[in-house]
């Protein structure tokens, strides 16, 4: 028997894509490069989910392209302080996961386009 999660289920919790303040967390999580790659972490696709509360509290579920990234302990608090800044967020948790592992096919066309790839 295995725990394969059951198909079409969502890998990763749902975004809050109707809250009023999803934008802007969004283009807050835009500001945060990984270093190594010229491309944001949104459009890379490491943002997995982006969950807001009523009372402004989000709740960041994010990975990075190798678990061995070299700026996987610092990576989180970027996202963290750029999401702060956002006004209206009262409080900011980040979540790092690594499964489902990231992979190119969740890149954004921008990032596909940025980097070459289409």
């Amino acid at each position: 028997m295995t725990d394969a999660p059951l198909e079409g289920a969502p890998l990763i919790a749902p975004s809050s894509t109707d809250h009023p303040l999803y934008d802007s967390v969004v283009d807050a999580c835009r500001t945060v490069f990984d270093p190594e790659i010229p491309v944001n972490i949104y459009d890379l696709g490491l943002i997995y989910t982006v969950e807001i509360s009523g009372e402004g509290e989000v709740k960041v579920i994010m990975t990075l392209t190798a678990p061995g990234c070299p700026v996987a302990g610092e990576m989180p608090g970027w996202v963290q302080d750029a999401v702060a800044s956002v006004p209206g967020v009262k409080d900011v948790d980040v979540d790092m996961v690594f499964d489902p592992p990231w992979g190119m096919d969740m890149m954004s066309d921008e990032a596909r386009l940025e980097l070459g790839f289409m």
